[in-house]
């Protein structure tokens, strides 16, 4: 068995027995770390076919967070990581790219739980990820990751939705943006994007598995949605922050349109009703 299946196969038996509400939970202290490694032409190949990002030129943005993944879920399905693993949806994400990072280049990676705080629907825990190349700083990411369960106390349910109002207002403003494309997502996207990336969580695979968490069929990772729209936004090694919120589960199968200002700095991925699934913003570099 692979590491990466290990950690699933820990990370599903753990579960069970974690109680997201805890009031005394606290995180581990741990920063687990991966020596430098190249980056496997195949594997990232298959990850920007599936995204759409261009053959040649820098890793994709969102690439380092892909190969560090292993490492975010041998993590979360440590023993000491206070919120069960299956069921966690990812809510939002910040990259900040400290230059162009070439395939070549082998990437030194680090995770770590940098924050846990109580949300509207549950728990959140904030995860920090970082890249380096030869001891310098290539690229970091900071996520946040939301465990749903019943609001223990009403000062808890008001701190949630403090911190609920606080990152709706951190989000980008993205209404009235054109319609540039429309995708249509077929049913198995999920399995397939849990393929290349590694992160095979219930909620993506299968509708039975994803109505176990609430869900009425399998919904799309949010890291494929941030990652199609940073492949139509145009020169990538000029970006030089991202941040996307991931605000309605995309219900797969799907037919979505990806909107976007002209520069491509602010756009959004919005259902056939309107409704908006994920709202980013990018800052560029000007000179």
């Amino acid at each position: 068995m692979t590491p990466l299946g290990a950690s699933l196969v820990r990370g599903a038996l753990s579960s069970p027995f974690k109680r997201a509400g805890r009031p005394d939970a606290a995180l581990p202290p741990d920063r687990l770390t991966r020596p430098a490694a190249p980056v496997e032409p195949g594997p990232l190949a298959a990850y920007g076919g599936i995204c759409g990002f261009a053959a040649t030129g820098p890793l994709p943005l969102t690439y380092p967070h892909v190969r560090a993944f292993p490492l975010t879920l041998r993590l979360m399905t440590g023993r000491a990581f206070p919120l069960p693993v299956l069921g966690l949806v990812h809510t939002w994400i910040e990259i900040t790219p400290h230059r162009p990072v070439r395939p070549a280049e082998p990437l030194e990676l680090a995770v770590y739980a940098v924050g846990l705080s109580p949300h509207r629907r549950g728990a959140e825990v904030t995860m920090a990820t970082e890249a380096r190349v030869g001891g310098e700083l290539v690229w970091e990411s900071r996520s946040g990751y939301l465990s749903r369960h019943r609001r223990a106390t009403p000062d808890h349910a008001a701190r949630g939705r403090a911190t609920a109002a606080r990152s709706l207002a951190a989000a980008p403003a993205a209404e009235g943006l054109p319609v540039l494309a429309e995708w249509r997502l077929p049913s198995d996207l999920g399995r397939r994007y849990g393929a290349v990336s590694g992160d095979r969580n219930p909620i993506h695979l299968h509708p039975a598995t994803a109505r176990l968490f609430g869900f009425p069929r399998a919904i799309a990772h949010g890291m494929w949605s941030v990652a199609r729209c940073l492949a139509e936004a145009g020169d990538p090694e000029a970006i030089r922050f991202l941040r996307a919120e991931f605000r309605a589960p995309v219900l797969l199968p799907a037919t979505v349109t990806y909107a976007a200002d002209a520069s491509g700095s602010a756009f959004e991925l919005r259902g056939p009703d309107l409704r908006t699934h994920l709202v980013g913003s990018v800052l560029r570099s000007t000179g």
